[in-house]
């Protein structure tokens, strides 16, 4: 399989994915802004969707979409209990998880990246995603993980986001600390920081 990413992108998540599954895999690196890869190839013909992350599978089938990707690869081992079993109740909660992450989070701290988005507009996408982490910090009161004890690739996704908010556009969550001991939490796992360190990202940790 080929991973196709960007440094400290969404694609961060299907990347510590892979690595707390145990798969086999190359790690392609995408200019997004020229959509470009390394070796000068035109990534609109890897994905005609622009973007990452983006996985090819050895079958020759590209998937895209990280909540689908990061399915498929803890489908792939299930021994690894990345995600609960297909049809369980714990299956559908996971995609509650993971369907909240992309639209309430992803949809409102990706806006923020923009040069030409007006302060005011930041402003507003800041106000709605920080009551999305307020929520969070209550649904993570006695719990390791989004899902309880156990470590999932959902995790993976809130920790990318996390990363977003807190390193890069520098939100102050000091005041949720059931979520900065989370964001604590998963950062140590060796295989998140393995990923950290394969996209040069470690520092910000």
């Amino acid at each position: 399989m080929k991973l196709y990413y960007a440094p400290g992108a969404c694609s961060l998540s299907p990347h510590i994915a892979l690595l707390e599954a145990g798969l086999p895999y190359d790690l392609v690196k995408v200019d997004l802004r020229a959509k470009k890869l390394e070796n000068g190839d035109d990534f609109w013909k890897v994905n005609p969707k622009g973007q990452v992350p983006a996985l090819a599978l050895d079958s020759g089938e590209l998937v895209t979409e990280g909540p689908i990707i990061v399915q498929m690869i803890a489908d792939k081992v299930k021994d690894k209990h990345l995600a609960p079993a297909r049809d369980s109740e714990e299956r559908y909660k996971l995609l509650e998880w993971l369907n909240y992450i992309t639209t309430e989070l992803h949809k409102n701290l990706g806006p923020m990246f923009s040069p030409v988005l007006s302060d005011d507009a930041k402003a507003f996408f800041k106000d709605r995603a920080m009551g999305k982490f307020k929520y969070l910090e209550t649904q993570l009161a006695g719990r390791d993980y989004l899902m309880g004890k156990q470590f999932t690739v959902a995790d993976g996704y809130l920790f990318t986001m996390l990363m977003w908010a807190t390193d890069r556009l520098k939100f102050d969550l000091s005041s949720l600390p059931n979520l900065m001991a989370y964001k604590a939490r998963v950062a140590a796992r060796p295989k998140v920081q393995e990923a950290l360190k394969k996209e040069g990202l470690l520092q910000a940790a």
